[in-house]
């Protein structure tokens, strides 16, 4: 039966369709969400492979990868220099974000971040001597997934730059990644100049060493018992990471306090981290990573281990087609930019901390941070909407990142690629923005979307006659 004063009660929207709707009630100031569907328009081909999809081996696979997945126990086991600890690495090797790409098709603020890391190795005495040093063939870029390694934005990492070492216990798989500089002129998203370069040192001469010793202190740090705690104090560990900073910070006080280290050294290490809300990011993409790894591999799974990009090329990885990239161009972030800058500036989408996502938290679990729409742009609402539609796509949910606004559910875990194809729901992504010409840096953050192309590739090649 309906309520009598149904009219006069608050309403709230959900937009399915046209933009015009949105926009319409929107300047009436009515609460509406948008969500990014259309419908399913599926080839011969695609209908072919879906319907070989639905094999019960194929369940049983993805039974397996996804009970692999929620095992994982990812603990930050110390820090070292990257030349030393992640495999395979050289010194004229340069690891990047995102699938594999060459100099030449290489996007502004990917290209401008290598020019940097040359500098900053010593390899090159200038930027433009980088640059033609990476022109050269004497420099191997490679994709960091390849090397058990992530980074956001550009994701650069280079032989003699510090590294958190994450080790799934689980499965004893290991995952790296940079420190994170902080936002606005940074490598990642494309600044180089002298300043960034500096910084780029001091963190190797003062933050590393201090971190590196209380570390080896504690023993480990779990990081899936940060993740889920910070979910409840209103973070998704993608774009807002500031209670599991102040978490980590908390861990890592009685090390510092006790372990002899001078005044300066706990101070400087401290303010750095205090002063930097993004700081744990480079922790849990590593966490995350570590436990997509151990899922990768699963015969006729079709759980998806890996989103990535490079600033032109988005890629995704599936479990039953493990170290196999299948790519399309990628998409332009929309969201909130800062003042001066409009769309136009944009760089494509880029960085690999899209496998916070892969994971289950970041965009997954935007409704346990509704505040994220204000750095990212949208409402409360829109946070929730975005994780409820998240259900729809994937495999399982994760009772340990359960969500407060949802009743404590567990985050939606688990990307389907057949579900992504037949409800034709693609992944919520929220991320930063860099401007699209070397240098520059961030000019701002939003939410994107994988090209369904990608995902079409790989349901194809998994599910063949």
């Amino acid at each position: 039966m309906l309520k009598k004063n149904i009219l006069k009660e608050k309403v709230n929207i959900l937009n399915i369709g046209s933009p015009l709707f949105k926009e319409t009630l929107a300047f009436q100031k009515v609460p509406v969400t948008d969500l990014n569907w259309k419908p399913s328009v599926l080839t011969p081909e695609l209908k072919e492979a879906l319907a070989l999809s639905t094999h019960s081996k194929v369940d049983q696979a993805n039974d397996t990868a996804v009970k692999k997945l929620m095992a994982g126990k990812p603990v930050l086991i110390g820090m070292g220099l990257a030349g030393d600890v992640i495999p395979n690495m050289t010194p004229n090797t340069i690891l990047h974000a995102g699938p594999p790409i060459t100099w030449e098709k290489m996007s502004g603020p990917l290209r401008a971040a290598i020019q940097g890391a040359l500098v900053f190795e010593g390899l090159a005495p200038t930027l433009d001597a980088a640059e033609q040093l990476s022109k050269s063939g004497d420099i191997l870029f490679k994709s960091g997934h390849d090397h058990q390694t992530v980074g956001p934005m550009a994701g650069v990492t280079s032989y003699s730059m510090p590294v958190f070492i994450i080790e799934n216990k689980t499965f004893n798989n290991s995952a790296f990644c940079t420190l994170n500089e902080g936002l606005g002129k940074v490598l990642r998203y494309g600044a180089n100049n002298d300043t960034v370069i500096q910084k780029l040192h001091w963190l190797k001469q003062v933050v590393y060493p201090t971190l590196k010793k209380a570390l080896d202190h504690i023993g480990g740090i779990e990081l899936k018992p940060l993740i889920a705690q910070a979910l409840h104090m209103g973070d998704e560990c993608h774009n807002r990471n500031k209670a599991a900073t102040s978490l980590l910070i908390r861990t890592l006080l009685p090390a510092f306090l006790s372990m002899g280290f001078s005044q300066k050294e706990v101070q400087d290490t401290l303010t750095f981290i205090n002063g930097n809300d993004h700081f744990f990011l480079n922790l849990s993409m590593p966490a995350a990573k570590s436990c997509l790894d151990a899922s990768a591999g699963v015969k006729d799974s079709s759980l998806i281990t890996v989103m990535a990009r490079n600033g032109t090329d988005f890629g995704i990885r599936v479990s039953g087609c493990p170290g196999k990239w299948f790519t399309a161009p990628a998409n332009i972030v929309k969201g909130l930019l800062f003042p001066g800058y409009s769309q136009d500036d944009c760089n494509p989408d880029i960085g690999d901390s899209a496998i916070t996502e892969t994971f289950g938290i970041g965009g997954f679990a935007m409704a346990a941070s509704p505040a994220i729409t204000q750095f990212i742009g949208g409402t409360p609402e829109d946070a929730l909407a975005y994780t409820q539609a998240m259900y729809s796509i994937t495999l399982t949910e994760n009772p340990l990142f359960s969500i407060p606004n949802l009743g404590f559910r567990g985050a939606p875990t688990g990307i389907d690629l057949r579900k992504v194809i037949q409800l034709n729901e693609l992944p919520i992504i929220n991320t930063g923005i860099s401007h699209k010409t070397a240098g520059i840096g961030m000019v701002g953050a939003g939410i994107v979307y994988p090209p369904m192309a990608c995902f079409e590739k790989a349901l194809i090649t998994l599910f063949k006659p």
